[in-house]
């Protein structure tokens, strides 16, 4: 199969749409990435940002995998890391090594920039992922845990400095 990899930049909002799509399709999960909710300007902005890592394949002009990452500088060494935070292929275009290839990309990108590491999650029970991810990296057993911003008036408690 003939596919391309590309790092989207400011002018490919659409293509950023289209990889919405396809996230929201492979993780069930129209509710997150529905397809039009940022703005071309948000878009463009965020396509831009260097620390903003979107790559796509592309088959005959149509996204069939991508992923997106995030460059995180470290303060305590001088060096970033990688975090690979989506990455997604069609159904029909699956276990054809888009995703491989992909993150071959990215590792070539995490090169050039002289990270450290890429990390990724993956959920228990997403075989396929976790197959993928032990066969190009060392496996940690971690926790994760999500926690809601909220205002500092909401956490002080009267009577102390916080």
């Amino acid at each position: 199969m003939n596919f391309t990899i590309r790092r989207l930049g400011p002018a490919d909002a659409a293509t950023m749409r289209a990889l919405n799509r396809l996230y929201a399709d492979a993780f069930g999960d129209s509710e997150t990435y529905a397809p039009d909710r940022p703005d071309d300007n948000w878009l463009a902005h965020q396509l831009g940002n260097n620390a903003v890592i979107i790559l796509v394949a592309e088959r005959e002009g149509a996204v069939v995998g991508g992923l997106t990452a995030y460059e995180l500088p470290k303060l305590e060494q001088a060096r970033s890391e990688i975090y690979l935070y989506d990455l997604a292929v069609s159904e029909p275009d699956r276990r054809r090594g888009i995703a491989t290839a992909l993150i071959g990309e990215l590792q070539h990108i995490a090169a050039q920039t002289g990270a450290w590491v890429i990390f990724v999650q993956a959920d228990y029970g997403d075989d396929p992922a976790v197959a993928l991810y032990t066969k190009l990296g060392a496996r940690e057993d971690v926790m994760h845990f999500d926690i809601a911003p909220r205002a500092r008036e909401e956490w002080k408690k009267p009577g102390t400095s916080r």
